[in-house]
This record gives structure tokens, C-alpha cells and sequence, in this order.
């Protein structure tokens, strides 16, 4: 029979096996570079700014290829690379004592900027960003894989605010709007 000094020891060399194989397994895994709350507002996203109490200052926007939109009273707003709570921030913060006492400024997405899959699906193209999107249910809405489709290669193009990072993408990585997905072809 163990003492139970022995059986502390086992139970705590059992606790840093199990975590020694929980962080292992997840330094394998793919993490993404942004999570939706930090997405960064671009070309192609449409925006619906609301100010409670003042429609004169709500308003629907797509935002272009200069990421600029034009705001009341504000004037020209440079909103590419902004997530919108640092665009609430920056209207608020404009608008606060000159035009309003307490602005209450709400910033959401409508619709966010496409995504475009090409390579081995039967409908390669761009289509709308839903989210939760993964690389299969991606080329889901590309009428699915190709007899030559490979998935196991396939490489995913993101751009950020560090600029562009081509990923190594499986068929459950996650994609984010204006992702480029190409599924490679496969050799017999």
C-alpha cells in the first residue's frame, strides 16, 4: 500500500503530464491573428454609425477603397484599420462638448467585406463573410470541392494592420472577411 506522500506525488506528476499534452497540443493548433472584436474595419465593410437621439448624425456607410468616410460636423474620417469601438471613441470624442454634452455613439458592422476562394472548387469566386466561416463551409458556398481537390493544402491569404500573412489553412481553420482562400490541386 502507498503512503499518502506518494500517492501527492503521482497525482501531481499525473496533473503536469496532462498539461504538458494540453499545451502541446494546442501550440499545433492554428491561431487566427484577430478575434471578431478586434476586427479591423476596411474597404468593402458597410457600417451603420447611430448617435441616440440625433439622426441627423446616424448614418449607413460602405467604405471605399481610401477607407474615408464623411461624418457631420466632423468632416473627413479616416476609418480603415479602426475597429468600431475605436471609431465610436473617436465620433464620441469629436462630438462631445462642441456638438453635444454626452454623445451616446454606437458603431456596428452590417455587412462585412467579401471573402474569395479560388483553386479546386467548382465555383471559385468572392462571397459574403458569415460568421463562424470555416474553409469547408467556404467551399460549400463555392458548390463544394473538385474531383482534384486537395485538403490538405490549402493556403489562406489575411491581411492586418502588420500587413499580409499566407497561412497554411485546413478544411476546419476558421476564415475572416477578405480572406483569400486557394485550394491547391491534388496529385494521384
Amino acid at each position: 500500500m502507498q503512503s499518502a506522500d506518494q500517492n501527492a506525488v503521482w497525482r501531481s506528476i499525473y496533473f503536469l503530464l496532462c498539461l504538458m499534452l494540453f499545451t502541446l497540443s494546442a501550440m499545433g493548433e492554428e491561431k487566427p491573428p484577430m478575434e471578431m472584436g478586434q476586427y479591423q474595419l476596411d474597404s468593402g465593410d458597410v457600417i451603420q454609425i447611430t448617435v441616440f437621439g440625433q439622426a441627423d448624425l446616424s448614418l449607413r456607410r460602405r467604405l471605399g477603397e481610401t477607407g474615408v468616410i464623411h461624418y457631420p460636423f466632423l468632416g473627413d474620417l479616416h476609418v480603415a484599420g479602426l475597429t468600431a469601438r475605436q471609431l465610436e471613441s473617436q465620433i464620441y470624442q469629436g462630438l462631445k462638448g462642441d456638438y453635444l454634452v454626452s454623445p451616446s455613439v454606437s458603431v456596428s458592422i452590417e455587412d462585412y467585406r467579401p471573402f474569395f476562394i479560388d483553386g479546386e472548387v467548382k465555383r471559385p469566386g468572392g462571397y459574403p463573410f458569415q460568421p463562424g466561416l470555416t474553409v469547408d463551409k467556404a467551399a460549400a458556398l463555392a458548390g463544394g470541392y473538385t474531383e482534384r481537390a486537395s485538403r490538405n493544402k490549402i493556403q489562406i491569404l489575411r491581411s492586418d494592420a502588420q500587413g499580409q500573412h499566407h497561412l497554411d489553412g485546413q478544411p476546419q481553420s476558421r476564415v475572416f472577411p477578405g480572406d483569400i482562400i486557394t485550394v491547391e490541386q491534388r496529385f494521384f
